[in-house]
């Protein structure tokens, strides 16, 4: 477990990579059921990726998953809703929350990665 104060290894494209699993997740997995395996396998330790892995390829996984996701919202309202996968459901609107706040957070991790290049801090 990482504290305050300790390093996590992280690149752009391990920060990047989960974006495309989150899409596929939500949009294709939960609204569509579509029965899919993962991108990058396992979906535990979510920023760890091959080595060989570029940003570039992150980076068009994830471009490829919004183009699907995109087809399969067009086909639901906002209030439509499916099952959840640990229980209960949920609608269209609550995924778009759940991915504003999931940007949001790698909006973070990539602030940290630029602040370990340029050492500013608060910007």
């Amino acid at each position: 477990m990482h504290g305050v104060g300790t390093t996590v290894d992280v690149d752009v494209a391990g920060s990047h990579a989960p974006h495309g699993r989150c899409e596929r997740h939500w949009f294709r997995r939960v609204l569509a059921a579509e029965e899919l395996p993962g991108i990058y396998g396992t979906y535990d330790g979510a920023f760890d990726v091959s080595p060989d892995m570029s940003f570039a390829d992150a980076r068009t996984t994830w471009e490829a998953e919004i183009a699907i996701a995109r087809k399969n919202c067009a086909e639901h309202s906002l209030d439509d809703t499916r099952p959840f996968p640990h229980g209960g459901e949920v609608s269209l609107r609550w995924i778009y929350h759940h991915m504003i706040t999931e940007y949001a957070r790698h909006c973070g991790h990539a602030d940290l990665i630029r602040e370990r290049i340029d050492g500013t801090t608060g910007a």
